[in-house]
């Protein structure tokens, strides 16, 4: 097998980039469920954040484009940024209460409570002291009632029992008085504790939502970053070799990931979960990854002197208006997986019993994503585009959308989620993703392409993220996780649909040619007009 050694230092940045992200990146959302965050308000974060995404990807593919001799120092100082800012996760204060267990609180007597002293309770709320309000359904032998109920802390998983759990409502503290005298002992579940403003306005809340902010603005401004080195090292026309650079990215993420879950697990003890052996996989990837960028070898290539002019020209141009326009709908499908993926498996193993091993199946199920079928897909890309194109390929992108999406909502138990996304991450995201920055690749001006594949990017899981994030969170708290992965699905379908005919009637031959009037000049006098950069 001969080796391609100029190409080894962005198959190595690939590989431990994404390592550095595996172990914390998907676990995000639900670490901020665990901090006690709604599925509302994580989907209105993460749609502010795109919108972050779409300004700051073109301006740092500008800056990068415009100071091209130091792009590889601009590009290391960002990734060590980034890293710092998940990493700093880790000093966040823990907040005070407990955490309800994923499971039914068995043979509780409801007569053993006592009523609230509603006068310490209102102190004790307004105070942030840890106690928590939630309603509770009671299934006893012969009568099913609700009550309102109040957890002090006491340890991080809570139970019901007189020393730490009182009843608020005087009436319901009469039913179960009347319930002891029938000697009723009953099996309850509680609804999701209500927030009561103590985490929103606590510095542990607003601490993750800004190094959050700050580590996924500077991930997907790398990511966006190394597309455009990955191509610039590949040269003219080697669009269709960014597959097999990009794959080790994703070999890196699905083993880091994996062995993420398995950490989280390992080193946690009960429901809550300490996300320490993650920050510390961070930090010895990142390390190793700014090592593997000092020898990165970036080829000298002339700038253009009209950068803006040259992206303005390009936009203006109808089909790639409408490639972008379908660029946003892939990452408003992208977004929902990535933001409430996790999210809806969390509550699909509440419902099912498979909470105690739900960080397991998680880190399994990134594993199974990218070491699956992403691995073919992206090694694949290449041949797949060369054959079929970009408009058949992006076409067979949605489609595949469509079915994973419908198959997740069919799943009874988390372990069918993994089995879905170990076939369809491939088709969908591996695939999709390539052809976007390849065709962004193949129609950027010489000297345009980072500021080009910002754009792009910046319209994908930029716009499409904030689009897709806030629609998500929306429909979700408004009709459940299945209906919302049905809705989603159904909308791939239509745009699958739609992609197909536009370009049948419109697109297939109209692919812009902007290096038609380029003139390539011989090394020797390339050189000559260069500044070489060490």
């Amino acid at each position: 097998m001969k080796i391609n050694y100029s190409q080894l230092p962005i198959k190595a940045h690939y590989f431990f980039f994404m390592a550095a992200m595996g172990p914390i990146l998907p676990f995000l959302p639900v670490y901020g469920k665990q901090l006690g965050v709604s599925p509302l308000i994580m989907g209105s974060i993460t749609a502010i954040l795109p919108i972050l995404f779409l300004i700051a990807k073109p301006m740092f593919g500008f800056i990068v484009d415009y100071y091209r001799t130091w792009r590889k120092l601009i590009f290391m100082a960002l990734l060590g940024v980034t890293s710092c800012c998940y990493i700093f996760m880790n000093f966040l204060p823990v907040l005070p209460g407990s955490l309800l267990p994923d499971h039914q609180f068995q043979n509780i007597s409801c007569a053993s409570l006592p009523s609230c002293d509603l006068d310490h309770h209102a102190l004790s709320m307004t105070s942030c002291n840890g106690t928590k309000d939630t309603t509770c359904h009671w299934v006893c032998k012969d009568a099913n009632f609700s009550t309102r109920l109040s957890f002090n802390e006491t340890r991080k998983e809570a139970e019901i029992s007189p020393n730490v759990t009182c009843l608020l409502n005087i009436n319901e503290t009469l039913l179960c008085q009347k319930h002891a005298t029938e000697n009723y002992i009953c099996n309850v579940t509680c609804d999701d504790f209500e927030d009561n403003n103590c985490l929103y306005t606590s510095f542990t809340f607003w601490g993750f939502v800004i190094l959050m902010s700050l580590g996924n603005i500077g991930f997907n401004v790398a990511n966006c970053i190394s597309d455009a080195i990955c191509f610039d090292v590949l040269g003219e026309g080697g669009q269709m070799g960014y597959g097999r650079q990009r794959v080790w990215g994703t070999i890196g993420f699905g083993v880091a990931a994996s062995l993420g879950g398995i950490a989280l697990d390992w080193w946690s003890q009960g429901i809550y979960k300490t996300y320490t052996p993650a920050f510390l996989l961070v930090l010895v990837f990142t390390s190793i990854d700014l090592i593997c960028c000092r020898k990165l070898e970036l080829p000298l290539m002339s700038g253009s002197s009209s950068i803006m002019k040259d992206v303005w020209t390009l936009l203006k141009m109808k089909p790639i208006l409408i490639f972008l326009c379908f660029a946003t709908l892939a990452g408003i499908f992208d977004s929902f997986m990535i933001y409430f993926l996790f999210w809806y498996m969390e509550d699909l193993a509440m419902t099912t019993g498979h909470m105690s091993k739900i960080k397991l199946i998680e880190g399994l199920t990134v594993a199974a994503e990218t070491l699956g079928g992403e691995i073919i897909f992206f090694s694949l890309s290449g041949k797949i585009l060369k054959k079929f194109g970009y408009g058949y390929t992006f076409t067979f992108c949605f489609v595949c959308y469509a079915l994973r999406l419908g198959l997740i909502s069919l799943a009874p138990t988390p372990w069918w989620v993994l089995l879905v996304e170990f076939f369809m991450q491939g088709p969908t995201y591996a695939l999709c993703y390539t052809t976007i920055v390849a065709y962004a690749s193949a129609v950027s001006p010489p000297g345009t392409s980072a500021t080009v594949q910002g754009i792009v990017a910046g319209m994908d899981d930029g716009l499409g993220f904030a689009v897709g994030s806030l629609i998500g969170g929306i429909l979700y708290k408004k009709v459940g996780g299945v209906r919302t992965l049905r809705i989603f699905s159904t909308l791939a379908a239509c745009s699958a649909f739609m992609y197909l005919i536009l370009h049948i009637l419109y697109l297939k031959n109209k692919t812009p040619d902007t290096r038609k009037n380029v003139e390539w000049k011989k090394p020797d006098d390339a050189q000559a007009h260069c500044v070489v950069a060490e």
